[in-house]
């Protein structure tokens, strides 16, 4: 390649710099400063007078005068330029501003002596401060380019010659000197870095610094390319002459004196890990991703490679260093199967702990370091994780259930407790408490510390190996639970709503195996809360506990058997509450006890129902299912009494075959001026007929009632005792006496009625016959109504009653005196009309009356049944005479 024409193109945003090689002279001579707007420079001007312009531009002649030796532009803000020129006379030229509208600001700085040639500069931004490096081969200075003038920094007494002058990407000036390369910062010289050699250029490319080192031994070049941050050399190539090294284009370029030139490429990234894991520079892998801002997936797969390097080197501390690295990028079972062996827990350990830390850890995690702790006997480490969170700003960073499981099963229930206590999982605090430590009474202060829901589920849970071990203290909490007792504001609300407080109900499970703890908690609920929805329920366990012969859990209650008490077979001995066996020891305590719970019940069956409320406050039906089953025949009679279940009442005396009480309910049940039922007699009556054994007393008790309200007729009485073989006449014979001779009486009272009636309507049929066959005389002198003489116009009524035709008004036709009398018979017989087609009264009659022939006989007397045609009587048929018809 030709360098007579070559011309350097440096591109600094929109501004283009031209160098022109002057072939005669061999220097540069002029420089071209040409602002791109836009269009692009084919020709410009060459002018030898200063500081004329051309129509392309700014053009500025040195004239031959002085040699530049450096310069630098800066574009500040478009279209703003800096550019400084270093001259040979220890002085640098600085043109500001607009260069293609000609708005341009010249001043010069002198850097020292004329006989030091500027050989470098460097611009360096620290945000609105502009400084500029200055280097002449005796020193280093620095220029404030904000101050007017630009004040003076003179950085070091030593500088460097010409092309071993560049800028890092830190914006580091760095000067190369035989002995080493030194870095300065704005405060002076930093570090250095010790390559021996004359330093023919000195440059930087991406993060890599650039150096063609003369070699004056073996007289050849050597091109360097150093990776400072790694201390390592990138590259090196045996290199000829060079005149010339650029960096452009993503290349290094270096121009030689034999007019070639080399182009240098970096390779990617790939390729230089391959070649470092080759040569097993893992390091300096790892400082090349993180240097090149890799994304954390490739910097983990290196780091992975390091670790599985030193692993395979059985260096396990270091390579377990480079596996906690890659800890959210790796999957960590890679890493846990290389460290199962017990000689490596240690390790193994310090992987998970930084696992958790990240918050990345799984159940299976936790178990596995809380396994790691306890087989290291470590309690320090295992304080640490545990209760590292007492600040309480911070969430736990492992499974709290896998903690206390594992914590629990390894023996150190005080870590469980505590995990489960801060993570507010109460049910595992005190299965710990309860189940592992026995320790009762602190598990029922936990439980009081809780609030009311939260206590509510904790005693459901766990109540009953507190009232197995606590019955009394367990009692407690739950009455203040259930009655709202507690100090809590929510808990004194809720006493006054009971129905947003639990129900005793609701924790009846927990009394399982003890029944009598259950009875004293219902019977102090319900002696402190009158009035509660749950009362029924409570009562109906109450009885169960209450009327049962052995004092067990209630499981009537709970399953709700409940049947038709007409169903229920009697399976036990009824008479059993007062029994002859002699007892002893526990026996007699248990009897004492069972005592002591039947008087409750029948107390309760009876307070609980009082007289002015239709149902009682437990389930009747229950009650007797009760007491039938466990033979209280008190608390029978009662309900059934309650009920107007006479007749079972009487049947319970039946069974039992008390006679005496029997008679003695009767009398008290049978009044019937006392709302009582008569019939209740005949039941008696058919009993003791079927009894089978000598009962004469009680039947002649019997049939003095059933005479005294007729509620049997003597066949049907002497038919129910003629079953009893034990019975005798002598039992009757006074009874049906006194019925026959009633029933004489009675004959005879009836016969006398029928011959009374009989007259009565011969009487009756010969006054008709009369009145249809012979003439009626009307003899009457005064008026009926009003008593005065009768005189003309006057009314005769065939009933023989004359009055006034004025005193009858406009009734002509019928008798007032007779005529009340004749419309009341009229209205009885329509009624009894009536009454023959209602079917269901007169079967009801029948079957109501204790002598149902009676009613029919009654019928048949009044003439419903019968069909009878005649019509009404003549006897008020209206008849007259008038004076005027005479």
């Amino acid at each position: 390649m030709s360098l007579h024409h070559l011309s350097y193109q440096l591109y600094v945003s929109k501004s283009l710099i031209l160098i022109r090689w002057n072939q005669r002279v061999q220097a540069p001579a002029v420089l071209f400063v040409f602002k791109y707007c836009g269009f692009s420079p084919t020709s410009f001007l060459q002018q030898r007078s200063e500081d004329k312009a051309c129509h392309s531009g700014w053009v500025l002649n040195l004239c031959m005068l002085t040699q530049i030796t450096s310069f630098l532009v800066l574009e500040e803000a478009p279209p703003i330029l800096l550019i400084s020129i270093g001259l040979d006379n220890g002085s640098i030229y600085c043109i500001k501003g607009d260069i293609a509208r000609e708005r341009i600001q010249r001043f010069k700085l002198q850097v020292g002596s004329t006989s030091d040639s500027v050989t470098g500069l460097g611009f360096r931004v620290d945000g609105q401060a502009l400084q500029l490096f200055a280097v002449t081969p005796s020193s280093v200075s620095l220029f404030s380019m904000q101050d007017q003038p630009p004040k003076k920094q003179t950085l070091d007494q030593i500088g460097c010659e010409a092309n071993s002058v560049t800028m890092s990407d830190r914006q580091e000036l760095v000067i190369g000197r035989p002995e080493a390369v030194y870095f300065y910062e704005v405060d002076g010289r930093g570090p250095c870095w010790a390559f021996e050699g004359e330093k023919k250029f000195l440059g930087w490319f991406r993060g890599y610094l650039l150096a063609v080192i003369s070699d004056q031994r073996g007289n050849k070049n050597t091109f360097n390319v150093y990776d400072l941050k790694n201390r390592l050399i990138a590259h090196s190539i045996v290199v000829g002459d060079v005149s010339h090294m650029l960096s452009e284009w993503g290349n290094i370029i270096l121009i030689m004196s034999d007019k070639t030139a080399l182009c240098i490429g970096e390779k990617d990234m790939e390729s230089k890990l391959d070649m470092l894991f080759k040569k097993n520079l893992y390091a300096v892998a790892i400082n090349l991703v993180q240097s090149n801002q890799a994304d954390a997936a490739a910097t983990a797969e290196v780091l992975r490679k390091y670790g599985d390097h030193l692993y395979g080197k059985q260096d396990y501390d270091e390579a377990m260093s480079q596996y906690i690295l890659t800890i959210g990028q790796l999957e960590p079972s890679y890493v846990i199967q290389k460290f199962l062996d017990a000689q490596r827990i240690y390790n193994l350990t310090s992987y998970l702990e930084k696992l958790h830390e990240k918050g990345l850890a799984s159940k299976d995690h936790t178990t596995l370091l809380l396994n790691c702790y306890t087989k290291l006997k470590d309690v320090a480490k295992l304080d640490e994780f545990i209760k590292g969170e007492e600040d309480g700003v911070r969430e736990h960073k492992f499974d709290v259930e896998t903690a206390v499981r594992v914590c629990r099963a390894a023996g150190y229930h005080e870590h469980a407790m505590y995990v489960a206590k801060k993570a507010g999982r109460h049910e595992w605090y005190l299965k710990i408490l309860l189940e592992d430590l026995d320790r009762y009474d602190e598990a029922l202060e936990y439980i009081s510390s809780l609030e009311p829901n939260q206590a509510e589920t904790t005693l459901k849970e766990y109540g009953k190996i507190l009232v197995e071990h606590k019955p009394f203290e367990t009692v407690e909490i739950l009455m203040r639970l259930c009655t709202g007792d507690g100090e809590s504001g929510e808990e004194a609300s809720n006493a006054l709503y009971p129905s947003k407080l639990p129900s005793p109900t609701d924790f009846m499970s927990i009394f399982i195996h003890q029944p009598k703890s259950l009875m004293e908690f219902f019977e102090k609920y319900t002696n402190r809360v009158k009035e509660s929805p749950a009362h029924v329920e409570i009562h109906n366990t109450l009885l169960e506990l209450y009327l049962s012969r052995d004092l067990s859990f209630p499981l009537i209650t709970q399953e709700g058997l409940i049947t038709d008490v007409n169903n229920i077979k009697q399976s036990v001995p009824l008479n059993t509450v007062t029994t002859g066996v002699s007892i002893s020891g526990d026996n007699k305590y248990k009897e004492r006890d069972r005592l002591q719970r039947l008087e409750k019940g029948l107390g309760l069956l009876k307070s609980a129902w009082p007289s002015h409320m239709d149902q009682p406050m437990y389930d009747v039906d229950l009650a007797i299912i009760l007491c039938e089953l466990n033979g209280v025949r008190e608390g029978r009679l009662f309900l059934y009494e309650k009920m107007k279940l006479y007749k079972e009442v009487i049947s319970c005396y039946m069974q039992d075959h008390d006679h005496e009480g029997l008679i003695t309910c009767c009398k008290k049940l049978g009044d019937s001026s006392k709302g009582g039922d008569p019939s209740l007699w005949a039941d008696v009556l058919k009993y003791f007929g079927e009894l089978g054994e000598d009962c004469s007393k009680e039947v002649k008790e019997v049939l003095v009632y059933i005479e005294r309200d007729d509620i049997l007729p003597p066949i049907i009485v002497l038919q129910a005792l003629s079953r009893n073989p034990c019975l005798t006449l002598s039992v009757v014979k006074d009874y049906i006496a006194r019925k026959l001779e009633q029933e004489s009486k009675l004959i005879e009272e009836d016969r006398k009625s029928i011959e009374k009636y009989q007259e009565e309507t011969s009487a009756m049929r010969k006054e008709i016959n009369e009145l249809r066959t012979n003439a009626r005389i009307f003899q009457l002198s005064k008026c009926t109504a009003c008593t005065f003489t009768l005189d003309l116009p006057a009314v005769h009524f065939m009933c023989m009653h004359s009055f006034h035709q004025r005193c009858l008004g406009d009734n002509e036709k019928e008798c007032p005196v007779c005529v009340p009398q004749y419309k009341s018979l009229t209205e009885m017989k329509r009624s009894l009309e009536q009454n023959a087609k209602d079917h269901d009264r007169f079967f009801q009659q029948v079957r109501s009356s204790s002598d149902g022939f009676s009613v029919i006989a009654s019928y048949f007397g009044k003439g419903v049944v019968s069909k009878t045609g005649d019509g009404p009587p003549a006897v008020c048929r209206t008849g007259s005479n008038r004076s005027d018809g005479l």
